[in-house]
């Protein structure tokens, strides 16, 4: 996938992957994997950026006596993944538009 198509994806990948459970960096990298090759290094700025925009909040909790940082979707993320899918109808009228381009 083009890199910058793709950078345009992963926040909102991000965010989906929190709106059924909080989780943390390792474990959201494993759930958008098979969708979205993501690694650690690219995931903690994407999530740093959402925390300081309020689209997540963040919490720590003891796990087999380490300290983890779990995030959470917070009312503004779950906002931005509905415009996002609002905004997805003008996306697919672009990629016809391309598709129609080639197909012709």
């Amino acid at each position: 996938m083009d890199s910058q198509l793709k950078k345009g994806l992963i926040e909102y990948c991000v965010l989906a992957s929190l709106v059924e459970i909080d989780s943390y960096g390792y474990q959201i990298v494993k759930e958008i994997h098979p969708h979205l090759e993501i690694t650690e290094s690219t995931l903690y700025p994407i999530l740093k950026r959402l925390e300081t925009n309020k689209k997540v909040s963040t919490y720590s909790k003891v796990h087999n006596g380490r300290l983890r940082k779990y995030y959470h979707l917070t009312d503004l993320g779950v906002a931005s993944i509905q415009e996002f899918l609002k905004e997805w109808n003008d996306v697919e009228a672009v990629h016809y538009y391309i598709k129609r381009s080639v197909e012709e």
